[in-house]
């Protein structure tokens, strides 16, 4: 028996990937992608250097992102059920939706970052949260069960 694919799912875990090949751009293409995609005149600067730290921290996000997709994917039915697939797009939706939202609080301790960046940023992050959130609870059921 065929599954529906979740949309709301898919689409959440498509702008992930997007966000992790952006990531992967940083490390390709150096401090100016860096810049532009706001990650702070220091990181920039240490990346121009060929600093180990940038890329570390890059690769970092670009793993846990990429396994954000495959979550988002699973949860979609577009591939394997993988374990913990209702607890995980629970925790991925609540990490989007709380760094949308909580840029407020945190904007302080990231000073090289711009207004823009912040505001952009979120709006991608609440918008995916919102994504995860609502396909997760339009699969709840059977992200419950084995047979799925």
């Amino acid at each position: 028996m065929a599954r529906n694919k979740n949309y709301y799912l898919m689409l959440g875990a498509s702008l992930t990937v997007v966000a992790a090949l952006a990531h992967l751009g940083c490390i390709a293409f150096g401090g100016d992608w860096y810049r532009f995609l706001g990650a702070g005149e220091q990181m920039a600067l240490l990346a121009e250097q060929g600093h180990w730290y940038p890329t570390t921290v890059t690769l970092i996000i670009v793993f846990v992102l990429s396994l954000w997709a495959i979550y988002g994917y699973s949860g979609a039915n577009a591939m394997v059920r993988l374990p913990l697939l209702r607890t995980a797009l629970c925790l991925i939706s609540a990490i989007y939706l709380i760094r949308g939202i909580a840029f407020v609080a945190i904007v302080s301790f990231f000073p090289g970052n711009t207004l823009l960046f912040w505001t952009v940023s979120s709006g991608i992050c609440f918008g995916i949260g919102c994504l995860y959130a609502l396909g997760t609870y339009q699969q709840w059921d059977s992200l419950g069960s084995k047979e799925g």
